[in-house]
């Protein structure tokens, strides 16, 4: 009982505290009869002018709050001209002048900030782009198809314009969009006066554009965190399957313990054939689904999440099974069969969708929905509607109105404002590395307009077979984007069940996987931030280094969180190796699947086989993860791995987040554990700090692993004081030592101390396994071949330092010295000259 007192004080506490940060006023400046000036921030004003004197405060599509935090500004209205004055900036109108022109109305940049001067009709000439509804049908970034409504067949795609541009301002004309009623059960789409009025807003910001996505989220509302489980793996196919072959694949998924959290069951999963389904479809096919519920309950017993297809536009048949009820709701009688249309204005209409068809289906397990419309583009109602736009909304406030568990739902962009309703279905791509290539960059720009969450048919749609190693390098793309998803077209030959592959591409899609998860606190960590603070989890470089030209011509290269690098390979491999172009910033990188450590402040040219992939983290970094055996991200009590990288300097902190991983509440019911760690000579110190804030059904206590990759055997170990428990891992070259179970609200200190001869471990991770893979492929070349000893213990390093870690400090030595003479090995090993050709080339082999 008293631990539930504490708990339900420490959640009050929190609640008591997100209310105090919420003290919000109007901020208006100044108002007359006919203009009115809000501070929104002081790098953000809203500009209205009403010539009827009615101003909007009404919540619009892109702008849904009202209230803002204390900005410090001046305001000066004496002769005729009034002058508003933050930190960033100075705006001047003229009294009485009518609605703003060039001539009436100027913002210019305050001394000391980043200079600009802007009037109406001034144009940005650096917009850094936003995104774009779909890339259907897009073979790269050009139109492949005649479906699509957007873009025509041959057309290059167009990105919208972004939030941000190197110009250092940003403007934003809502005077034309829509706005929501003040229906306190259900906000609902309304016409904007036609006044001839001006809604506007600007913003400054020079080049600190996180700063300006912060302040976006002050008037158009945050980017919502999706439960946990949506950063886990989603299986998705277009295929007919039917109840048995799912659970088939289910088994398949446990037998090669391939973590899985989400099963997306495409179209068919309703019946299509003629008088009884099509496109658009609302009843279960018993045929393929004898049992739906029990079909659902067996895939809730394996811990997964269901999402099914929703194409919408035909609306509801006759010969829907609760057609009947809908009928009823909408006043027309069920005996004439005349089909229900789909009008996503007409709130009635919605009201009963939820009620009758959808609503019940949620209850018997589907969590969330895939919106695939492809249909008209606006309401055949409401003028200007975006059906994207408005269906995104609908079933996003639906969910926050019905249900206790968090929204999401996943369909295309719909504009400014969508951002508040994740996920992203970025449609059907065509199968091609031009496609891979452009993705990474569409990513990261749709940061720009906070549209952070991108799902992507991983591995690409529209085509007739799959390329393994395209395939494989999309889901390591996959494996460090937002959402990690695969998906295809109708067609025998696209499955990417992992299976169906040669073992070796077998086992590199199930690490990649598995990667993933490995990766889940940071990964979820990171899009809290995307909450808190709207910075997305994949971002372009300029926003931490916007003063680099490479930040901005590096396009394909992007931020992963606040300390992971990922420059993703979009090209196949040349002589076994793919050869990637990096700009590093400046600091020291950590190349985590070669364990190179490299300077930054340049461009470097770097291999990478088809099981490495280039990640890099910035060097010293401590960031939380999980061990490899995570099949599902539905729990919250998992042992956490704090993961140390080498280099960098002495000191490093993390913040880990987490929260009840499914609820509403998590904007103030969440934890935070500060992970810290210092290195001085030979001793390092990491701190599991004490668990700060509270969450429903959170762990009371939890173990922990500390991981030190690249790291020497050490003398001692110690935990909170007390002889540790450890062990060495030459696999990986690193060190795992046990943090017992202890209550979360305790400090666990860890010490450990190295020994002071120096090992050379830059790079043997990646020159260790390449070698041990190639004498491997090399025994398929040369059956018959005995290796001599100098040759043959190179590819058994990792086992020799698991076996006999005391003897690490030779055993490397002793490799480094054959690796640096391995022509001369060759040689002395008898190897022919064309073979030991062929096995330089293999471990990209280049003297140290």
């Amino acid at each position: 009982m008293m631990k539930k007192l504490i708990l339900a004080f420490c959640m009050l506490q929190g609640i008591l505290l997100s209310l105090g940060a919420q003290d919000m006023h109007q901020n208006i400046a100044y108002a007359d009869n006919h203009v009115r000036f809000t501070v929104i921030s002081d790098g953000t004003l809203r500009l209205e002018y009403a010539p009827d004197g009615k101003f909007v405060d009404n919540k619009s599509f892109v702008a849904v709050n009202r209230l803002y935090p204390d900005v410090d500004y001046k305001l000066k209205s004496k002769g005729a001209w009034i002058e508003i004055t933050t930190s960033k900036m100075r705006m001047r109108y003229k009294k009485d002048s009518g609605q703003f022109t060039g001539d009436n109305l100027v913002i210019e940049a305050v001394k000391g900030a980043f200079p600009f001067t802007w009037k109406p009709g001034v144009q940005q000439k650096g917009n850094l782009k936003g995104t774009y509804r779909t890339l259907d049908g897009m073979d790269g970034e050009t139109q492949t198809q005649t479906w699509v409504a957007d873009t025509k067949k041959g057309e290059q795609l167009k990105l919208e314009d972004g939030l941000l541009a190197t110009d250092g301002w940003s403007f934003i004309d809502d005077s034309q969009g829509l706005l929501f009623d003040n229906d306190p059960d259900w906000e609902w789409a309304k016409e904007r006066p036609a006044n001839g009025g001006q809604d506007w807003y600007f913003m400054a910001y020079g080049h600190d554009y996180k700063q300006a996505l912060k302040d976006y989220t002050l008037f158009a509302g945050k980017m919502p965190l999706p439960p946990r489980y949506a950063f886990g793996y989603w299986w998705s196919r277009y295929w007919l399957y039917s109840d048995k072959e799912f659970r088939n694949l289910i088994d398949n998924f446990n037998t090669y313990q391939i973590p899985l959290d989400v099963l997306v069951v495409d179209m068919d999963w309703h019946y299509t054939e003629k008088g009884k389904g099509g496109w658009t479809g609302w009843t279960w096919n018993r045929d393929l689904f004898p049992n739906p519920q029990g079909f659902l309950k067996y895939l809730k017993q394996n811990d997964l999440k269901i999402t099914l297809n929703l194409h919408p536009a035909d609306g509801v048949a006759a010969y829907e099974e609760n057609y009947t009820e809908m009928a009823k709701d909408m006043g027309v009688d069920p005996e004439t069969k005349k089909t229900i249309p789909w009008v996503n204005s007409d709130k009635k209409f919605i009201r009963s969708m939820f009620k009758n068809i959808l609503g019940p289906m949620e209850k018997d397990g589907v969590d969330f929905w895939w919106l695939d419309w492809q249909q008209g583009m606006f309401d055949p109602k409401m003028k200007n509607l975006s059906n994207t736009w408005w269906i995104n909304y609908a079933f996003f406030s639906d969910m926050e109105k019905r249900r206790e568990t968090r929204p999401m739902l996943y369909h295309r962009w719909g504009g400014l404002g969508n951002h508040r309703y994740q996920v992203g279905f970025s449609g059907d791509a065509v199968i091609s590395w031009k496609s891979l290539d452009f993705q990474p960059y569409f990513n990261s720009t749709a940061s720009n307009v906070l549209y952070g969450y991108w799902s992507h048919d991983l591995g690409g749609h529209i085509g007739s077979q799959i390329d393994p190693e395209m395939y494989t390098r999309w889901l390591q793309f996959g494996a460090l984007s937002p959402i990690m998803r695969t998906h295809s077209q109708k067609g025998a030959k696209l499955n990417k069940e992992p299976w169906v592959f040669n073992k070796e591409y077998c086992d590199i899609i199930r690490e990649t996987i598995r990667q993933r998860y490995v990766m889940a606190p940071y990964i979820y960590t990171m899009a809290r931030k995307g909450y808190d603070d709207g910075i997305s989890l994949c971002r372009p470089m300029y926003y931490d280094y916007p003063e680099n030209k490479e930040a901005y011509e590096f396009r394909n290269e992007y931020m992963f969180g606040d300390d992971v690098l990922v420059m993703p390979v979009t090209a196949p491999v040349e002589n076994d190796y793919a050869q990637v172009r990096v700009w590093l910033p400046e600091g020291e990188w950590y190349e985590w699947h070669t364990g190179a450590l490299l300077k930054g402040n340049q461009i470097v040219e770097r291999s990478f086989a088809v099981d490495e992939y280039p990640v890099y983290i910035k060097a010293g970094a401590i960031l939380p993860m999980y061990l490899d055996n995570v099949m599902n991200l539905n729990g919250n009590d998992e042992e956490v791995a704090v993961t140390v990288f080498p280099g960098g300097g002495d000191t490093a902190e993390f913040k880990l987040y987490e929260d009840n991983g499914n609820d509403k509440n998590y904007a103030s019911e969440y934890a935070v554990t500060k992970l810290s760690s210092v290195r001085n000579g030979n001793e390092q110190t990491l701190v599991i700090g004490k668990r700060e804030g509270a969450y429903k059904d959170m762990p009371l206590a939890r173990s922990f692993k500390v991981k030190v990759l690249s790291s020497l055997i050490p003398q001692s170990v110690t935990v909170n004081g007390h002889p540790a428990k450890y062990q060495y891992s030459g696999e990986d070259f690193a060190l795992l030592i046990d943090v017992p179970a202890q209550a979360c609200d305790q400090e666990k200190v860890v010490k450990i101390v190295y020994p002071s001869e120096k090992v050379d471990l830059n790079g043997l991770l990646g020159a260790s396994r390449r070698i041990a893979k190639s004498m491997e492929q090399l025994k398929y070349r040369n059956s018959y071949i005995v290796f001599k000893e100098e040759f043959g213990k190179m590819g058994s390093l990792s086992e020799a330092v698991t076996y006999a870690p005391s003897e690490m400090p030779a055993l490397i030595a002793d490799f480094w010295k054959s690796y640096n003479e391995l022509p001369a090995v060759l040689e002395r090993q008898g190897m022919k000259s064309d073979l030991a050709t062929w096995f330089l080339q293999s471990v990209c082999w280049s003297k140290r």
